[in-house]
């Protein structure tokens, strides 16, 4: 069998889904999202916060990864990474992104575009330290996206993070950033196993939302 004939023959949206009414949409797509959310919660969706991130590189092409959502507020979108690691150089040269959700239980997307800015150093202090053990130790260990010469250098540079965080329980990753995502367009999309997909787009328009229907 070849790959095409296989991807040909696996079943796509087999399941019963939520129906999504656009008409009843509230005006601004927060609210629409955190509605979404809490129902993606409900439903069992594995990890309902964790969405891809789009970034372009210097050289024009695209990146993307999956990581999580930090918060929704009037600051934007938020997420949390190294100032110094791939997606971080990215964002300060070009600083235009993607979020992407995918809810595969429900068949639900949502896409996000918009423009990043890093939040202030409070606020990435705060998230640092809100963080598991573990992963604060990881932070401030890596060097994240540069070449690893061997398994040993990472074991080194987690025991010296470890000491540092048990000496100083405080000790901050300075390079630890949280971004926030301001969109100009959030779009949400139901799968219909007959390809019937119901997408409803927001796009900003000086401080208002528009609300547009598109094409499956």
């Amino acid at each position: 069998m070849s790959i095409r004939d296989l991807l040909r023959g696996l079943p796509v949206f087999a399941r019963p889904l939520p129906l999504f009414a656009p008409g009843d949409a509230p005006d601004h797509p927060d609210d629409l999202f955190v509605s979404w959310l809490g129902e993606a919660v409900a439903a069992g969706v594995m990890e309902p916060h964790a969405m891809t991130l789009s970034t372009v590189d210097a050289d024009g092409l695209p990146d993307t990864r999956v990581l999580l959502l930090k918060d929704l507020d009037d600051r934007g979108w938020q997420f949390a990474t190294d100032a110094d690691s791939a997606k971080g150089r990215q964002v300060a040269g070009q600083p235009g992104a993607a979020l992407g959700f995918y809810w595969r239980e429900q068949a639900r997307q949502v896409r996000v575009r918009g423009s990043v800015t890093p939040l202030d150093r409070q606020a990435s202090a705060g998230d640092f330290l809100a963080r598991p053990v573990g992963s604060r130790v990881a932070s401030l260990a890596s060097r994240q996206s540069e070449v690893l010469a061997g398994p040993a250098d990472l074991e080194h540079a987690l025991a010296a993070a470890e000491e540092a965080v048990r000496d100083d329980p405080q000790v901050l990753c300075a390079s630890h950033t949280v971004y926030a995502v301001t969109p100009v367009t959030v779009e949400f999309w139901q799968g219909h196993a007959e390809r019937r997909h119901v997408r409803l787009r927001y796009r900003r328009v000086g401080d208002a939302w528009i609300k547009e229907l598109l094409w499956p």
